[in-house]
């Protein structure tokens, strides 16, 4: 590796960053006989409490909602409107049956999809705004 360091490239790190060789799990390192630090330990199993979590690990917030709603069927909820997101509707619209009879508002999911992204950003502007449904 060369003496510059290269950000982003190819994956290596830097050499003066990241040693090279591990040191002997046997023995201490130089440096840390050296220079008085504690013996490195092995990573333990525990989980680090401040990682961010990915969206693919652990359930949804409006899956913790419903996990907490039915633990407690007392239990009052506020401040929801922030899970309803363009995302949400769009993935609802797709789970809906296809050939199912139009809504009160005479449309079918046919018609709703065609300018999708456009009729999801109107309904969540409208949503957060205070929309509420029609009944049929």
């Amino acid at each position: 590796m060369s003496d510059k360091s290269h950000a982003h490239g190819g994956g290596e790190s830097y050499s003066g960053v990241v040693p090279a060789k591990q040191p002997n799990k046997s023995e201490p390192s130089p440096a840390e006989v050296a220079e008085g630090r504690p013996l490195t330990k092995e990573n333990t199993q525990q989980p680090n409490p401040c990682r961010t979590p990915s969206r693919e690990s652990g359930p949804s917030g409006l899956e913790r909602v419903r996990e907490a709603a039915k633990q407690d069927g007392k239990r009052r909820f506020t401040a929801l409107l922030h899970h309803v997101s363009i995302d949400l509707l769009r993935e609802s619209y797709y789970s809906l049956k296809k050939q199912a009879a139009p809504g009160v508002d005479g449309v079918t999911w046919q018609e709703y999809g065609q300018d999708l992204e456009a009729r999801l950003r109107d309904l969540h502007g409208r949503v957060h705004r205070g929309y509420r449904a029609l009944c049929g």
